[in-house]
């Protein structure tokens, strides 16, 4: 019976002087109070539970997911539903529990994340955090956070404006505003080619005027009369011709190509 209770607080003693650290886990020993200069990634930790424990950081990809109101370039304020991807780094795990303890989330991530998404959020108006500046806000959002708490020990992965939620008025008047813009656009595209068309035609015009003038000046008197002449023998050789009267330098001409006396 002795030996039974003896073999149970063995093992008790043996299970609780050792933890497992996981995949994606970070640990530390802390002995007295005292953080020992070293971490463990992954398997089975030793330790002597009377004196030290041991304390295990996460360093998967964290998502913070926060619906915040953000100020606009107008003054306004809309609600955004906006991600944040995270992770810390393992060679820094000491460094961020010690200067931030479990909490680092809250003390440090969230913290700046908030305070970055509305300076940023203030250069931009409201349509453009609702439609046309998505990315580029995404990107102002992440290059601050990264010179803000990168030096820390934390590794900025992704920032995702996933919605902007904003009065019916205020989405009515965008939605209106982006109507006429492309219908202005489209204006602009039906004078460009009308302007294309105007240039067409004069282009071809002036084409037809230049054939005009290199004919012109090709007709030398002689030329005319020669051609006079073979219009003449066509009409004379044509079955329906009858009297044909013509003129030239020197005097009239009377040809009757009747059949009939």
């Amino acid at each position: 019976m002795k030996k039974t209770i003896l073999s149970f607080f063995a093992i008790a003693a043996i299970a609780s002087s050792c933890t497992v650290v996981r995949p994606g886990e970070v640990a530390m020993k802390q002995r007295l109070g005292k953080l020992i200069d070293k971490s463990y990634v992954g398997g089975p930790v030793a330790f002597n539970p009377f004196v030290t424990k041991v304390i295990k950081l996460d360093t998967r990809t964290v998502e913070i997911f926060n619906v915040l109101p953000l100020p606009t370039k107008e003054g306004l304020s809309v609600d955004a539903e906006i991600s944040l991807l995270y992770h810390i780094d393992p060679a820094k795990v000491q460094y961020i529990y010690t200067h931030f303890g479990r909490n680092y989330e809250e003390v440090i991530v969230l913290s700046n994340f908030r305070a970055t998404a509305r300076e940023i959020s203030a250069r931009y108006t409201a349509k453009e955090l609702y439609a046309t500046e998505r990315l580029k806000i995404e990107k102002a959002i992440f290059d601050e956070l990264v010179n803000h708490i990168q030096m820390h020990g934390f590794v900025i992965d992704a920032v995702l404006l996933k919605d902007i939620d904003l009065p019916p008025q205020m989405m009515q008047a965008i939605e209106n505003k982006v109507t006429a813009e492309q219908a202005a656009l489209q204006m602009e595209f039906v004078i460009e080619k009308q302007k294309k068309e105007a240039e067409r035609m004069i282009i071809e015009a002036t084409a037809v005027k230049q054939a005009q003038d290199i004919i012109n000046s090709s007709l030398t008197e002689k030329q005319l009369q020669y051609n006079q002449i073979e219009a003449l023998k066509s009409l004379i050789n044509s079955p329906n011709s009858k009297v044909i009267i013509t003129s030239t330098n020197n005097g009239s001409v009377l040809i009757n190509t009747d059949s009939n006396p």
